[in-house]
């Protein structure tokens, strides 16, 4: 059906905003539809609404359309993840979404894109955020494993340690300090009601009591981890910048992957699930469904628009 000028939908209880196809796609993608298949959905609801002789919808009435017509189009499965990440928007609690793996496997995209999809505002990042502080408070010569980076701590240990083990030591006072920051940060979310996303090296299941928090917040935790060498060590070379030269990388490569084989081991223990990251596979996906699963892992869709 083509029109010679398409009317403006607006959204009623959103300031006049007008209906975007782009945004409702982008809402859409992440029930795993593809893009063209969620541009499509985004398209038949604006032909729904002016077929109806609709100029406004109201938010709430819009969203139970898109379910309806996902449900048509792309069937039970996709209309029921769209049903549950709307029950994620609606949560009364703030969510706390904290993501950890080893350097350079993804965390601060797929923490970029959850955050867009949420509509989160605060995204923290622990090495240039928390660690930051945490070394101009504390010297070197009083925590030496605070001013390097974490797969470069076995050469600043003080602790007596075998030297194979040198690295997980070092790494594990250095997570600990942060961890102090980690835990304020979580403190203050659940104290103010918003969500966050907190991403790093340093989100280690096991240093932190997200039970601590009781029902004050939605807490969910993953962990990313690239599977094959090859695709992990190339990445650093696709991100390369001035800041961060991926000859560091490659150098220390085999610490980077020690450390990711201990965050695995340790998300293994504490029953935290593990992301497998590809930048050929939609990952932010998976990582979605961790967020659904933990917030309303038995909601089903319940269309009422007609």
């Amino acid at each position: 059906m083509t029109r010679d000028k398409t009317p403006h939908i607006t959204i009623s209880d959103r300031d006049g905003l007008p209906y975007s196809k782009g945004l409702m796609a982008s809402q859409v993608m992440v029930t795993g539809l593809s893009v063209y298949r969620s541009y499509e959905v985004a398209e038949t609801i604006e032909l729904r609404l002016l077929d109806a002789g609709r100029s406004s919808v109201a938010s709430s009435e819009l969203s139970d359309l898109a379910l309806m017509v996902i449900q048509e189009l792309a069937g039970d499965r996709y209309a029921t993840n769209f049903g549950r990440w709307r029950d994620v928007e609606q949560l009364d609690v703030p969510l706390v979404i904290l993501i950890g793996g080893a350097t350079g496997v993804g965390k601060s995209t797929i923490a970029t894109h959850l955050a867009h999809r949420l509509g989160i505002v605060r995204v923290v990042a622990t090495d240039g955020s928390i660690r930051e502080v945490m070394r101009s408070m504390l010297s070197a010569e009083l925590m030496p494993t605070l001013h390097v980076s974490s797969f470069q701590t076995d050469t600043v240990v003080r602790e007596p340690t075998r030297r194979s083990d040198a690295l997980v030591a070092g790494f594990r006072e250095q997570t600990a300090a942060v961890a102090v920051g980690i835990e304020a940060l979580i403190k203050r979310a659940a104290a103010d009601g918003t969500s966050i996303v907190i991403e790093g090296v340093h989100v280690v299941p096991g240093f932190f009591d997200l039970s601590a928090h009781g029902d004050g917040i939605v807490p969910v935790p993953l962990v990313v981890e690239v599977e094959e060498e090859s695709p992990h060590l190339n990445h650093f070379a696709a991100r390369e910048t001035g800041v961060r030269p991926a000859e560091r990388y490659a150098n220390n490569f085999g610490n980077i992957r020690k450390l990711q084989r201990y965050i695995k081991s340790q998300a293994l223990s504490h029953g935290v699930p593990i992301v497998p990251c590809s930048w050929t596979r939609p990952t932010s996906k998976r990582s979605a469904r961790s967020i659904v699963g933990a917030c309303c892992p038995a909601s089903p869709p319940t269309p009422r628009w007609s």
